[in-house]
């Protein structure tokens, strides 16, 4: 099918799907679209927006969207709209920049996500409609059609990208807890899992147990051991995210849990410190984990009023 062609069928299904869109909101959509482009317009535009490419827009994008997870993990909801409004910007600045390159528009990018859904879900646009709703949505026998179908699209995807490993397609540059997860998500489709916990938590002792030996011997050859230390964290790490895939449990959103929770519980250590009239310097450590018990147990009790 030619591209125009391609275009057509699919902006009619698009239609169909979007006809509740009101125009307003339309309008609203464009008028972003307009305000990038003049911001990047070569003699009125920001000097900033002028200045970036691709490249340089990816710390940015990361940034956003955690960004947007932490208000999210936060139950910060009232100010979702504002932060999901910034990574919509990093999205509509990328397709200006591949507009200027002649590469792709903003309608390119809605037109293949759009194609993509559709052929995703062939439960809800496709050959699978009538069998979906004979069986119920919530049915067992639709849940294992509908993930066979989404791996078969996937898998055909990667076909067509001449991608022909299941690991092909995973981002290097997702973050090393995500990537991990998704490792080890991909590997268990094909059946290469622990069947239960027992395994999974064996292999985190099996690797502290390893950690530990290249650690006694770090301190008499550091230049040696030091690599070797750094190969057996990494297993562990990996085996943790292991163990935490099995619990159901995202490993990057649990990080930062326990991140957020430290930093409360070392905050509070910082006051009552500094209540005490003496730097946090001049206490002992037995005095400093006096002071971590009482904040640990004050936003216990808080936590449970």
């Amino acid at each position: 099918m030619c591209q125009a062609c391609r275009r057509q069928t699919l902006d009619g299904k698009w239609q169909k799907i979007g006809s509740n869109m009101s125009t307003e909101k339309t309008v609203g959509l464009q008028a972003l679209l307009a305000i990038m482009e003049k911001l990047r317009n070569p003699e009125t535009g920001c000097p900033w927006d002028l200045a970036q490419r691709f490249d340089t827009l990816v710390p940015f994008t990361i940034e956003e969207a955690f960004e947007v997870a932490e208000v999210i993990e936060h139950h910060d909801l009232s100010h979702l709209p504002d932060e999901l409004g910034d990574l919509l910007f990093q999205v509509v600045f990328y397709c200006q920049l591949g507009k200027e390159q002649g590469l792709f528009d903003f309608a390119t990018v809605v037109e293949r996500i759009s194609a993509k859904l559709i052929r995703r879900h062939p439960h809800v646009f496709g050959a699978m409609q009538d069998e979906f709703a004979a069986n119920g949505a919530k049915s067992e026998l639709n849940t294992q059609a509908l993930n066979a179908a989404w791996e078969n699209a996937k898998a055909l995807e990667r076909q067509q990208k001449q991608l022909f490993s299941v690991l092909d397609d995973i981002p290097q540059a997702l973050p090393a807890l995500t990537r991990s997860l998704k490792i080890q998500k991909r590997v268990a489709k094909v059946g290469f899992d622990w069947p239960n916990l027992a395994p999974v938590v064996a292999k985190i002792h099996e690797e502290i147990d390893e950690v530990m030996v290249e650690a006694r011997l770090l301190e008499s050859d550091p230049e040696t051991y030091l690599s070797k230390v750094k190969d057996e964290m990494g297993d562990l790490l990996f085996a943790v995210v292991n163990l935490a895939r099995h619990l159901g449990v995202d490993p990057e959103s649990a990080l930062r849990q326990g991140n957020h929770k430290f930093e409360q519980r070392f905050r509070g250590v910082e006051a009552l410190a500094d209540a005490s009239g003496k730097s946090m310097e001049a206490h002992s450590l037995e005095e400093l984990d006096g002071y971590w018990d009482q904040v640990k147990a004050r936003l216990k009790a808080a936590h449970k009023e």
